[in-house]
């Protein structure tokens, strides 16, 4: 069974996705300091860098955030120019300029905003000015990529482009066309505020983490959706009709002490041992996670398994059940940046290829951009997974202590 679980108090909101008692996905956020990622502002350009092609840009935040000039470049990169200009010919300090942020301030750094807009809907990605058709590569069967395409051809208006999501598998054009329609109208909006606003002003903010949860992770799997109060249960209610209208799950409500449906599904107890640096295996393997500034490595070890039969099928259970809990950890943890892998060494060539195409499989389901690059020649299994946001959820398990 498979159960969406969301709290909700006065300084947090919590969602986690539980199948099978299992945690496979886990997101906290402040009330009062979420996520910046997907916001748009009119911002004013501060400084210019030609020696770093980039530009710094007030948009009201403590800190100016910064724009490379390949995002002021046209998002189509066919239209692009062949030789790259200097930052100083496309913009100037004073320049008022609609921007978007695509990656939150981390440490002494910024925002990171860019010109390539985008407005997610529930299937597909809008892209105002980008005048392209992508589909997503987690889709594979080549006809219905070729169906959503011709429908797509048929909706958009110059330059506007969009990327169609593994959920608009099976969609029916009227469904791509009501995601369009409202996008369309939520980046006129936008633009009419640029025109009537001084900058910096926020011109749109990006939706909360109830509604990012139920346009990227709900479908029509889960079963049951526990939440922890009245009002919250109506919001559900609100999401799900416009997401999911022919599908409506058992909805629970849980109104107990604070956490208590995090509690009663023991999501607190996986959280705590996800977080750990030496995590156990089910086999009695376990592996060793090391976080540094410039990458994630991961150790796998057999510990105390054994195995039943050869060594080299104890080894490859060790790294295949291994590879699917760091597939499911990546999430839990949002570890981004490089990943290395030091899986135990096999023999045979065949296991080797199947612990890779497993933990391909296994990425899939992430909705952060997660590509499994292989072997090196030293052995170890190489991956990169897109982070865009600063993960809160290791300063929150630090800041209160989970009943």
């Amino acid at each position: 069974m498979k159960q969406l679980l969301i709290h909700r108090d006065q300084s947090h909101t919590q969602a986690a996705v539980v199948a099978d008692g299992i945690l496979t996905d886990y997101f906290v956020e402040q009330t009062k300091a979420r996520s910046l990622v997907g916001n748009i502002y009119k911002g004013i350009v501060k400084n210019v860098l030609p020696g770093m092609q980039a530009a710094f840009i007030d948009i009201g935040l403590t800190k100016n955030a910064f724009i490379y000039v390949d995002d002021l470049l046209n998002p189509n990169m066919d239209k692009q120019p062949q030789k790259k200009p200097a930052i100083s010919q496309l913009v100037y300090p004073g320049q008022a300029l609609i921007v978007q942020v695509v990656k939150d301030a981390l440490g002494n750094k910024g925002a990171r905003v860019t010109t390539h807009f985008n407005l997610a809907g529930r299937w597909l990605v809008y892209m105002p000015n980008a005048d392209y058709i992508g589909i997503s590569k987690k889709l594979v069967d080549e006809g219905e990529r070729e169906r959503l395409r011709s429908m797509a051809e048929l909706l958009l208006r110059a330059p506007e482009g969009i990327i169609l999501r593994t959920a608009a598998t099976g969609e029916s054009q009227e469904a791509l066309e009501g995601d369009i329609v409202h996008l369309r109208e939520l980046w006129n909006s936008i633009l009419d505020k640029a025109e009537t606003l001084q900058g910096p002003s926020l011109l749109h903010s990006e939706e909360q983490l109830l509604h990012r949860v139920f346009r990227d992770l709900y479908s029509a799997e889960v079963e049951e959706v526990w939440v922890s109060s009245k009002e919250l249960e109506a919001e559900v209610r609100m999401s799900l009709k416009l997401i999911s209208p022919q599908h409506t799950p058992y909805i629970r409500c849980y109104m107990q002490p604070e956490h208590a449906i995090i509690s009663q599904f023991s999501v607190n107890r996986q959280l705590l041992a996800a977080f750990e640096r030496r995590i156990p295996l089910a086999s009695g393997g376990y592996i060793i996670w090391e976080e540094t500034e410039a990458l994630t490595v991961i150790d796998v070890n057999t510990g105390k398994f054994v195995g039943h039969n050869d060594l080299e099928e104890t080894l490859f259970q060790t790294n295949k059940e291994a590879a699917e809990l760091i597939a499911r950890l990546l999430r839990i943890r949002d570890t981004g940046g490089m990943v290395i892998i030091d899986f135990i060494d096999m023999e045979l060539e065949d296991n080797r290829s199947k612990i890779y195409k497993l933990l391909s499989q296994a990425v899939k389901v992430d909705i952060a951009k997660c590509v499994v690059f292989g072997w090196t020649r030293l052995g170890l299994m190489e991956l990169t997974r897109k982070k865009t946001r600063d993960s809160y959820t290791a300063k929150y398990l630090q800041e209160i202590e989970l009943k």
